[in-house]
């Protein structure tokens, strides 16, 4: 790198995607593999239709145990542990408590009783972690993303407790005498398994789980993918200025928790007064994507801006979500201005693509 530039964090796996021939691009501090020889659209059709494995080691784990974890998590995140137990995982968010916006969207595995990893967002760790304490433990591990309508039948030829793992459940398994974690939880649309196994033994996990018929998958069809299945990226559809409730993710919010959490004041204010705007799918007539930033019009009006935008390699055509002021239903004819260019288009009901999980 040049004199100056950010040091990038390396992942357990680096040398396994460079002998398969990766693309590595920075990603969030980390390099990390955007894609293989076959590209992007091969490797998300091969996590639609059969199985593919993601190297996701670059999002943090954040250690909170003892006595206080579970009161600390509950008073932080806006989700209600309460509704869960050890042994699940919850999907939550850490707000901004002046605008109730999204610092971060986060898993957490409770593990058991009195421990619970905390996953944020790959650059927002020490921010989390600011916000709960707890140790940051990313080092200590790499975790593996197995995802597709085939995965579990072929991790069950690689580690089986991890394969029967129930849909956001977590379990220890040993894995060549190591003790790992398995989630089932992901972030494609499809049914999967999240593997959280000691950084020794990751290059050996996933050559195992690449020898049973896994495609190697990057960032860019993790990108497509979870575009299709209308998941919310951290920067893009959460973060300063957007909420849950403009995000459509007000489920996230466990309104009468006690103890409260920051930002509830001010997301109360606006579900009293209605979100001025709302994540709304976009449908290009053809196949040119919305971009990122695009301005969306109807009736030659500015309605809002696209956040996400890519081509949908399952429809064939350009898809995108988008930030709209006032009721769009979906068939709403509109248009995205890409760079200059109009691009007719309509609004979607979401998912895009049936999720799976």
């Amino acid at each position: 790198m040049s004199a100056g530039a950010e040091t990038l964090r390396l992942s357990p796996l680096d040398a396994a995607h460079r002998a398969l021939g990766a693309k590595m691009v920075p990603f969030g501090g980390w390099e990390m593999p955007l894609s293989y020889p076959k590209g992007t659209i091969a490797e998300h059709m091969s996590c639609r239709s059969g199985a593919a494995a993601f190297d996701v080691s670059h999002l943090g784990t954040v250690r909170v145990q003892g006595p206080g974890a579970l009161s600390t998590l509950q008073s932080a995140f806006t989700n209600d542990l309460g509704k869960i137990s050890p042994g699940r995982a919850q999907y939550t968010h850490l707000l901004d408590d002046a605008d109730g916006s999204v610092l971060d969207d986060i898993i957490v595995w409770w593990v058991s009783d009195e421990r619970f990893d905390v996953m944020p967002n790959a650059s927002n760790t020490t921010r989390v972690r600011a916000a709960v304490g707890g140790a940051d433990v990313t080092a200590e591990r790499a975790v593996i993303a197995l995802a597709g309508p085939s995965a579990r039948v072929k991790l069950a030829g690689v580690a089986p407790a991890a394969a029967a793992v129930g849909r956001f459940r977590v379990e220890t398994f040993i894995w060549r005498g190591a003790t790992c974690l398995a989630a089932g939880t992901g972030y494609t649309g499809e049914d999967g398994v999240e593997c959280a196994v000691p950084s020794g033994i990751a290059r050996e996990f996933w050559d195992a789980v690449v020898d049973t018929g896994f495609t190697p998958a990057g960032l860019g069809a993790r990108d497509t993918l979870r575009l299709e299945a209308a998941l919310p990226l951290h920067g893009h559809e959460l973060g300063p200025g957007i909420t849950p409730l403009q995000a459509g993710l007000g489920w996230v919010v466990a309104w009468d928790k006690p103890d409260g959490f920051p930002g509830r004041a001010a997301l109360e204010r606006e579900r009293e007064a209605g979100p001025r705007r709302r994540l709304a799918g976009i449908v290009s007539d053809g196949r040119q994507p919305p971009r990122a930033g695009a301005e969306v019009l109807a009736g030659g009006s500015s309605i809002g801006e696209v956040t996400s935008g890519n081509f949908s390699p399952v429809l064939g055509r350009g898809i995108g979500l988008a930030l709209l002021e006032g009721t769009h239903p979906p068939g709403t004819a509109v248009e995205v201005d890409v760079r200059g260019r109009r691009i007719p288009a309509t609004v979607s009901a979401l998912p895009f693509v049936d999720k799976k999980l």
